[in-house]
């Protein structure tokens, strides 16, 4: 583990490593009392696995360094808005706090969409912190697809 000066610059570089090898460049950070824990980045391409979002192999990178099954003293630092598939997940380990940059109006569940978290069946709600470096990460996800128009 290291001590991150900034968790969200460590998943701006995890989304620029994702953008190289031609997936959305997503990034994601889970920390635990000031120190990384594990990261993520997108690998639905590579792996052929839709489910291989950053934050999803972020949280299975924790649990299989953490092995309690839960992240409840455990922040997330990812740099698009997660997706219901992310949020459910987020919920199950019980995630403390996720703080995330771009909205994404399309895709996201937490701010946008079904608003996962507000949810009466959502059984964890984790504090959320939006637009970390919003426009930076914006300008990343506009910079990706426009390339490959």
């Amino acid at each position: 583990m290291t001590t991150p000066d900034n968790p969200m610059e460590i998943a701006f570089a995890l989304a620029a490593e994702a953008a190289a090898a031609g997936e959305v460049p997503v990034g994601a950070v889970i920390i635990r009392d000031g120190r990384v824990l594990a990261t993520g980045r997108n690998t639905m391409r590579e792996t052929g696995d839709p489910t291989a979002h950053a934050e999803f192999n972020a949280i299975r990178a924790a649990l299989a360094a953490d092995g309690t099954g839960r992240l409840a003293d455990c922040d997330l630092y990812v740099t698009l808005e997660p997706c219901t598939m992310c949020a459910g997940a987020i919920a199950q380990v019980k995630l403390r706090r996720l703080y995330y940059a771009a909205e994404d109006p399309k895709g996201g569940a937490v701010d946008n969409g079904v608003r996962f978290f507000s949810q009466p069946t959502c059984h964890h709600a984790p504090e959320v912190i939006g637009g970390v470096s919003a426009s930076r990460a914006g300008e990343m996800l506009r910079k990706f697809f426009a390339e490959r128009r």
